[in-house]
């Protein structure tokens, strides 16, 4: 959806509420925050609910907005939580919620349907339909991926639904945000659960390889004035309120005049935070190593001494007014920001010695220090009889009660809660479904398979002796790409294939408009039973579980989980197979980390890649427990083994066989 405003919204982050308060004072339009639970930045201080309240306060008293994410994944126990938080947050009067379940977007459009959400990057949002997709399910706002070229970013944006927002500036992953598992399946630590250990940022093969400078598009202003987004997103909220000062005030004066930023403002950026320089590689389509920069020491010198000031609170002029009459009690109007508030305090007495001065009664209601409103008292507006005394406790009151009014009136009354049960969405039934990258896979281990096995081929990929049940889509299909993706998908169709494996929001309507039956790949993060059924509603038949999901969660849930397979930990962009070892090794690459582990890259459609762990997860010998839990609906995903390896491989699992060498189990925590 094109814009309605002239200026695309200018939104900054804040980590703590001193970085909020930096980013209202630089000219934000709107500031994004998170609690203390269920955000994708859990390291950062974060806000507790006093502070939240405050946040909404100082924000609408300036013109800006209030965003809050809950934009981590959730389990089914989390599921309910996560509902009546963004309760609370609407009644605290945040204007809107940065959100990645699907199915936590539809309960919230269900239950608070005055309160806006913003589908997350994480989402994995980057095609018209994808970002159709999440309206439906009740965003008004969709934050685009990141690897959107500006050609992409204007097709959506003018074609699609909601409104749509990209980041501007600050730290990229290089890989498609909400499809990074390296941190959770290597380390343990989750990047969709907001705790990511960014092993990208490390050597592979003895070079930083995969760790990208920071995004600047400070040079593309009017191209991004032009393309029609709603909002354009400053990355940060690990950053001091220095970092978001001056980055949110170089960005507030490029928008207000309309122009491209200066060499001399990309150098203060840089001073501010760099990488070794920045990179506008996604929005230009210049990929390449020229995306690639590290923290020197002097980048590092220079961010300290950028970042060190303090910014206090702006207070904003309140117009102050006091009538004291005989008989009624005091009352005080406090109007700021365009509202107004009447309190009303005690009844003043007759006074016996001295009467109430004016003068003295301006004086006590304009001492505001501590809140967010200052006051001239010669502009207080004075209504006092003669001869009356109020007590200077009872004026404080009055003056407190006024300020807490107007920032109560920030607030939403609350709406009744209710909780809502979900079944387990998918079919129950046992089945054994398989995902081979080559046909020659697929021929080897055609004649182990049970008979009613599903069987997917990529759409790429022509079919050997054995026609596959399935076509696999590509991972990624930006809108310039779905002709191409169409032709494929349909002469797969054309030869009796009914089943599709799609890996993306935007790829469930596409694929039953070809007349497919769609199945979820693990790439759509379903780890609760609102998402699995929020999908359904889209039009998934089937799905295969988050690999993050431990037994209990996954058992919790229903459907397939993967069962076998070197699990793709990433999914990027750029070609680093052509980049690192030339297109002779395509599908033979291999990255080695500190440890002296390896992880394989092969080519995904057209010249992305695919990063695997180089351990595979395997749980062919521990079919009893899976039995047990009730998760008899298994998935094996074979990338890089050669044909007679898949069929050992398959041989095993079948006979419920161990595997020699190492290999992966489910995770233990979620």
């Amino acid at each position: 959806m094109f814009r309605k405003s002239t200026l695309p919204e200018l939104l900054s982050p804040a980590g703590s509420f001193e970085a909020l308060v930096a980013a209202v004072n630089a000219g934000a339009d709107a500031v994004y925050f998170g609690g203390k639970q269920l955000n994708a930045r859990a390291f950062a201080r974060n806000f507790d609910d006093e502070e939240i309240a405050r946040a909404v306060v100082y924000c609408h008293l300036h013109g800006a907005k209030a965003y809050v994410t809950l934009n981590t994944l959730l389990s089914e126990r989390e599921r309910e939580t996560a509902v009546k938080r963004a309760g609370e947050l609407r009644e605290r009067g945040v204007d809107a919620l940065i959100v990645a379940d699907a199915g936590l977007i539809l309960r919230i459009a269900e239950r608070y349907p005055d309160l806006s959400v913003h589908a997350s990057t994480q989402a994995s949002a980057h095609s018209t339909e994808g970002c159709d997709l999440l309206a439906g399910l009740g965003a008004r706002r969709v934050v685009l991926a990141r690897e959107l070229p500006l050609s992409e970013i204007v097709s959506v944006t003018k074609n699609a639904i909601p409104e749509t927002e990209i980041f501007l500036h600050g730290a990229l992953c290089v890989c498609h945000s909400g499809q990074c598992l390296f941190s959770s399946l290597i380390g343990g630590r989750s990047g969709n659960r907001g705790a990511c250990a960014q092993p990208c940022r490390l050597p592979y093969d003895g070079k930083e390889r995969l760790s990208l400078r920071d995004l600047c598009l400070a040079p593309h202003i009017p191209a991004l004035i032009a393309s029609g987004v709603a909002s354009l997103k400053i990355e940060g909220r690990m950053k001091s309120p220095g970092y978001v000062y001056g980055v949110t005030s170089v960005y507030r004066r490029l928008l207000d005049e309309g122009r491209a930023a200066t060499p001399g403002e990309i150098a203060e950026l840089e001073r501010i935070f760099s990488r070794g320089g920045f990179t506008d590689g996604y929005l230009s389509g210049n990929l390449g190593r020229g995306m690639l920069g590290v923290r020197s020491a002097t980048d590092k010198a220079n961010s300290r001494e950028a970042n060190d000031a303090a910014i206090p609170p702006i207070p904003v002029e309140a117009d102050l007014s006091c009538t004291v009459l005989p008989g009624a009690p005091a009352a005080l109007t406090l109007t700021a920001a365009g509202r107004s508030v009447t309190v009303e305090g005690d009844t003043p007495e007759t006074a016996k010695s001295a009467p109430l001065d004016p003068d003295a009664l301006a004086t006590r209601l304009a001492k505001l220090g501590g809140t967010f409103f200052t006051c001239d008292p010669a502009k207080i507006k004075i209504d006092l009889a003669p001869g009356l005394n109020l007590s200077p406790g009872a004026v404080n009151r009055l003056r407190r009660d006024a300020v807490a009014a107007w920032e109560t009136g920030e607030r939403r009354a609350p709406l009744p809660d209710t909780e809502k049960t979900f079944d387990r969405p998918f079919p129950d039934a046992p089945l054994l479904s398989v995902f081979c990258r080559t046909a020659e896979q697929l021929d080897a281990i055609a004649p182990l398979l049970p008979e009613n096995a599903e069987t997917y081929l990529p759409a790429w990929e022509t079919p050997g002796a054995t026609t596959p049940s399935g076509v696999s889509f590509p991972a990624v299909i930006f809108d310039g790409e779905r002709e191409e993706a169409k032709k494929m998908a349909t002469a797969a169709r054309e030869r009796g294939v009914k089943l599709a494996l799609v890996h993306n929001v935007g790829q469930i309507g596409f694929a039953r408009s070809l007349g497919f039956t769609v199945i979820g790949s693990q790439r759509l993060n379903i780890t609760n039973r609102a998402a699995a059924n929020a999908l359904c509603s889209a039009g998934l038949s089937d799905a295969i579980l988050s690999p993050e999901l431990p037994l209990p969660a996954a058992a919790a849930v229903g459907g397939r989980i993967l069962a076998y397979g070197h699990l793709p930990l990433m999914l990027t962009e750029r070609c680093f197979i052509r980049e690192n070892f030339g297109c002779e090794k395509c599908n033979k690459a291999v990255f080695t980390d500190r440890t002296g582990a390896k992880f394989p890259l092969l080519r995904e459609y057209p010249h992305r890649n695919q990063i695997l762990n180089g351990v595979p997860t395997y749980l062919g010998d521990k079919r009893a427990e899976l039995d047990a839990a009730g998760l008899s609906r298994l998935h094996l995903y074979f990338s890089v083994e050669p044909p007679a390896r898949a069929r050992e491989i398959l041989a095993s699992f079948l006979s419920g066989k161990p595997l020699d060498g190492a290999v992966r189990r489910m995770p233990r925590t979620f």
